[in-house]
């Protein structure tokens, strides 16, 4: 997992003693982010990670997590009825003009899954995947980052990821194109039929996949954002956030 905060780096924090409440907002439907267990309790990675984050400011005391569906979070912040939504929101230039974000604390970088059959040549995608058929989800932001990145290929558009994974088992494509969220946990679960192999990558780009996953705020007293920079600096650099992420992505995401 990369570190995505210098360890040089001082963050100047905030004091958060006069907040009354800290509530994090995040959707139900989200997994392995966030999701409900068979107790009917909202678990995931952002749940232990709103719990770490408070519990290294310590104010846990004030902490609380509250799940909605996620078209209703943005309103829900702008209403007052949170401080924070965590539930894999990336920030947008439209989004700044309303609310406030922290760093970003994860990446969700593009990944390659190759058939086993293929005959490929070479161990990087530029090399291995040239004039071979890469299949993606049509007018995706991957799409556009596969054609950029890699112009030897072959895109192969689908309509969704179902029927990119069948072509990918069957054979009609050497590979797939799409994010390391999806992809690892299909490649490694039944419905893949042991067909496949994650294949070279990680690939970045702030252009086509944004600046990654940040918390969202409406923080008018510029407390709440140094607060959770110096937090989310804190359990990069102590080794927290790597263990709730090993814990939420056994297959990785890099």
């Amino acid at each position: 997992m990369p570190v995505l905060f210098d360890k040089q780096e001082r963050l100047p924090g905030a004091d958060l003693s006069s907040i009354p409440r800290v509530r994090f907002l995040m959707s139900v439907d989200f997994p392995p982010f966030n999701f409900t267990d068979q107790d009917g309790r909202l678990v995931g990675f952002h749940v232990d990670l709103a719990r770490e984050i408070c519990a290294q400011l310590k104010i846990e005391s004030k902490c609380q997590v509250q799940a909605l569906p996620f078209d209703e979070l943005e309103a829900a912040l702008e209403l007052g009825e949170g401080e924070a939504v965590v539930s894999g929101v990336a920030s947008t230039s439209d989004l700044r003009k309303s609310f406030s974000f922290t760093r970003p604390y994860l990446l969700l970088p593009a990944r390659f899954a190759v058939s086993k059959a293929a005959k490929l040549e070479g161990q990087s995608a530029a090399t291995a995947l040239t004039g071979k058929k890469v299949g993606v989800v049509s007018n995706s932001r991957h799409e556009a980052m596969l054609k950029s990145f890699f112009p030897n290929v072959v895109p192969t558009g689908f309509a969704g990821y179902e029927p990119m994974y069948e072509a990918l088992k069957t054979g009609k494509v050497d590979a797939v194109f799409a994010d390391s969220l999806r992809l690892p946990f299909w490649v490694a679960g039944t419905a893949s039929e042991n067909c496949c192999a994650m294949f070279d990558g990680p690939y970045m780009s702030d252009k086509f996949l944004g600046e990654g996953l940040s918390i969202m705020t409406v923080d008018p007293e510029n407390k709440l954002v140094p607060a959770f920079d110096q937090a989310l600096a804190a359990l990069s650099r102590n080794g927290r956030l790597e263990e709730i992420y090993r814990r939420y992505f056994p297959y990785g995401l890099f």
